[in-house]
């Protein structure tokens, strides 16, 4: 916890001013993220209002089912905010769990070729083992894009990163 660690360090009589410099680029990732799609968006010529955006991946980290502390439901909350249509998928997340803690259903079977706009939030092996662009791709619409959060996927005309 980077906070404790901040209070422990200044406990001792250490400045912990590159923790707590990291810790806020951390919490404003999601905006960062969110802007970045809004703006990718508008230069493709896709409306935010009632577009399909799917976020791949809920949890904290790849391959994991915890969704303590993920960031990624600040990148939902923000883009339901802008009146998008957000479906979520995760294959390691109790649906019950998303549910319960988030008020998130997760979406378990994916639409081909239905989404305006995908975010690969969490890069889980179901999503990027073998031919991962193709598993992707399979559910975007033409002229849609992709923002891959990691940087995991090829590079393309329509695949994007931070």
């Amino acid at each position: 916890d980077p906070y404790y660690l901040a209070h422990k360090a200044a406990m001792l009589g250490y400045n912990p001013e590159l923790i707590l410099a990291a810790r806020r680029i951390n919490d404003e990732m999601a905006s960062h993220v969110v802007g970045r799609v809004l703006k990718l968006m508008a230069r493709n010529k896709i409306n935010i209002i009632a577009s399909r955006i799917l976020v791949m991946g809920l949890s904290f980290k790849e391959n994991c089912p915890d969704i303590r502390n993920t960031k990624v439901i600040d990148i939902v909350h923000e883009l339901h905010g802008l009146n998008a249509d957000v479906v979520v998928h995760d294959p390691w997340v109790d649906a019950q769990s998303a549910m319960e803690e988030f008020g998130i259903e997760l979406v378990q079977e994916l639409d081909k070729q239905a989404y305006d706009v995908i975010v690969l939030a969490v890069p889980h092996r179901e999503y990027v083992a073998d031919d991962a662009s193709f598993k992707v791709m399979a559910h975007l619409k033409e002229g849609g894009l992709v923002f891959d959060v990691k940087g995991v996927l090829p590079r393309s005309d329509n695949v994007y990163r931070l």
